[in-house]
């Protein structure tokens, strides 16, 4: 898997590609919000404001997918030294933060009509608020340790602590008795939901995450020719 990653295969990528996508994720992404504005019925109880869920969702599942990402990044950058492994995840950091902050937000939006508040100490928003401070913590030590060895090891710890938040997310309306509701689509039964709101979740979930594969090249090729000119200059 990771040959598709190599350096050279990054840097020859041809902005055609780029742009192809582009055009690709922005047909999807306005076919999804057509889909959930106008043709997805409102919720017999939460009504208009369950359209929320169409960026919510999406955005929650991207943000816990990249950090379970990083934090495998993490255990195979300590045991098995690849150089530019660190730097997939390094690219994946800042995509992460901003979904996850797009999940608190369009939750705090679903929130407050829904339960009459725009925020509560529950299990699951709390642990959506640590995942984002793990990708602070993150970001941040790449930003401000300017030795690259020691950033790396001190990130790869934190990603790797960040993935036991994970399970706590996923479980925290099972474990304890939350305001959030439980998940309606999980990979062991079958969706609770109707399949006129499934579908605008996957064509949303779809573009968002081509949209993450763009922004994830883009970021990971310039890493990587920042990583180049330092060595030249050197």
């Amino acid at each position: 898997m990771f040959k598709n990653f190599l350096p050279y295969k990054i840097l020859t990528l041809k902005n055609s590609l780029i742009k192809n996508l582009v055009i690709i994720m922005i047909l999807i992404i306005s076919l999804g919000l057509l889909y959930a504005l106008f043709f997805s019925p409102p919720d017999y109880i939460q009504g208009d404001s369950v359209r929320i869920m169409y960026v919510h969702v999406p955005s929650s599942f991207i943000s816990l997918g990249l950090f379970a990402i990083i934090g495998m990044i993490s255990i195979l950058n300590l045991t098995l030294k690849i150089k530019f492994i660190p730097l997939i995840a390094k690219s994946l950091a800042p995509i992460g933060f901003i979904f996850t902050l797009t999940s608190i937000v369009t939750g705090s939006l679903w929130g407050k009509p829904t339960w009459g508040i725009w925020w509560v100490w529950d299990a699951r928003l709390t642990s959506m608020l640590i995942l984002l401070l793990f990708y602070c913590l993150y970001i941040f030590v790449w930003k401000f340790v300017h030795n690259y060895e020691k950033a790396n090891m001190i990130s790869s710890i934190i990603g790797i602590l960040g993935l036991l938040n994970l399970p706590v997310i996923k479980y925290s309306v099972d474990w304890w008795s939350t305001l959030h509701q439980p998940s309606s689509i999980t990979l062991t039964s079958a969706p609770t939901i109707h399949y006129t709101m499934i579908i605008p979740l996957i064509i949303m979930f779809i573009g968002l995450s081509i949209f993450t594969l763009i922004v994830f090249l883009m970021r990971y090729k310039i890493e990587l020719m920042k990583l180049k000119l330092k060595k030249n200059i050197k």
